[in-house]
C-alpha cells in the first residue's frame, strides 16, 4: 500500500508541486491585496486560486482515466483526462482571464488610494520563489520525457496534457508575477493607481493567450490523435519484416490515454498462407508489437489486398 501511494506520488509530483505552490502562494496574494488595496495582487490572487483549482481537476482527471475497461468502454476511460483538460482551459479562460480584465477596468474606471506596497513586494517575492519551484519541477519532469525533441515539438507531440498544462500555467505565472511588480512599482513610481489597474489586464491577456494555446491542444487529443510518427514506422516495419507478410497497407493509430494505444493494420498477406498459419502469424506480430512497444493496448490486423487497400485508403496517409 505504501510503495504504491509513494508511485502514485511520484506520478504525479508536477500536480502535487504545483497544487502545495498555488495554494499558499493564493493564501498570501489575498492578504496582500486587501492590505495594499492593489488589483494585479488580487488578480494574482485570483490566478492561484484558479491554478490551484485546475490542478485538482487533473489529478481527479487521471484517476477516473484509469478505471478499467467494461462493456461500454471496451477501451477503457483514458481519453477522459483529456475532457478535463479541456475543461481547465475553459476555466483559465473564463475565470482566469476573464476576472483578470474585468478587476484591470474596474480599477481604471474607479482606482483606490495607494499604499504602501512593501507587503506586495514581500508576497511576490515569496510567490515567485514557490511558483519557479514548481515550475522547475514541471519543467525536468517535462525535460525527461521530451529527451531529444524540441521543445515546442514535444508539446504539439505530447498525450499527456497534466504534464504541459502545468508546464504553460507556471510559465503563465511567473510572467504574471513580475508584470504584477512592475505594475505596483509604477503605479507608486508616477503616484498613478491607474496603472495596476492596466497590469491587471496585462495578465488576463497572458492567461487568455495560454488558455486558447491549451484548449488548441486539448482538443486534438479529445478527437483523438494518432501515435509518435517513430511509433508508426516501428510497427510499419515490424509487421513488413515478416517473412509471410508481401506488403503493409497502411498502419491507423489513435491515443485511448497518454500511455494507451490502439493499433490498427491493414497486411497483404502470402497468398499460400492457410487460415490456421494466418492466425498463428497474427499472433505472433501482436506478441512482438506488445512487447517491443508497450504502450499498446490493442491491435487489428486485418488481411487484404494491396490493390483493395489502395481503393478504400489513399496512400501515404499513415495515422
Amino acid at each position: 500500500m505504501a510503495n504504491t501511494l509513494t508511485a502514485r506520488i511520484r506520478e504525479n509530483i508536477v500536480l502535487y508541486g504545483a497544487l502545495a505552490a498555488n495554494l499558499g502562494i493564493g493564501v498570501a496574494k489575498f492578504i496582500a491585496a486587501g492590505i495594499s488595496g492593489s488589483s494585479s495582487m488580487l488578480t494574482e490572487g485570483i490566478h492561484s486560486c484558479v491554478d490551484s483549482g485546475n490542478q485538482v481537476l487533473l489529478l481527479y482527471g487521471q484517476a477516473r482515466a484509469k478505471r478499467p475497461a467494461d462493456a461500454a468502454h471496451p477501451f477503457g476511460y483514458g481519453r477522459e483526462l483529456y475532457f478535463w483538460a479541456f475543461v481547465v482551459a475553459i476555466l483559465i479562460f473564463a475565470i482566469g482571464a476573464g476576472v483578470s480584465i474585468y478587476e484591470g477596468v474596474v480599477h481604471i474606471q474607479e482606482p483606490e488610494p495607494l499604499r504602501s506596497p512593501v507587503i506586495n513586494y514581500i508576497v511576490l517575492a515569496i510567490s515567485v520563489a514557490l511558483e519557479g519551484s514548481s515550475w522547475f519541477i514541471a519543467v525536468r519532469e517535462f525535460r525527461r520525457v521530451k529527451g531529444d525533441t524540441g521543445w515546442w515539438k514535444a508539446i504539439r507531440r505530447s498525450k499527456d496534457p497534466a504534464g504541459f498544462i502545468v508546464l504553460f500555467e507556471d510559465s503563465a505565472a511567473l510572467v504574471g508575477l513580475f508584470i504584477a511588480a512592475i505594475g505596483v512599482w509604477a503605479s507608486h513610481q508616477w503616484n498613478d493607481p491607474r496603472i495596476d489597474g492596466y497590469a491587471s489586464i496585462a495578465i488576463g491577456v497572458v492567461l487568455a493567450a495560454v488558455a486558447v494555446l491549451l484548449a488548441r491542444e486539448s482538443k486534438g487529443l479529445l478527437i483523438g490523435e494518432r501515435a509518435d510518427p517513430r511509433i508508426v514506422e516501428q510497427v510499419r516495419a515490424t509487421v513488413a519484416a515478416q517473412a509471410r507478410i508481401t506488403a503493409v497497407n497502411h498502419v491507423r493509430t489513435i491515443h485511448t490515454a497518454p500511455d494507451r494505444i490502439f493499433v490498427a493494420i491493414s497486411a497483404d498477406f502470402d497468398d499460400d498462407l492457410t487460415m490456421g498459419e494466418g492466425e498463428t502469424l497474427i499472433e505472433g506480430i501482436e506478441k512482438e508489437l506488445k512487447t517491443a512497444i508497450p504502450q499498446i493496448s490493442s491491435i487489428y490486423i486485418r488481411p487484404e489486398k494491396q490493390e483493395d487497400a489502395t481503393l478504400t485508403f489513399s496512400d501515404g496517409q499513415h495515422a
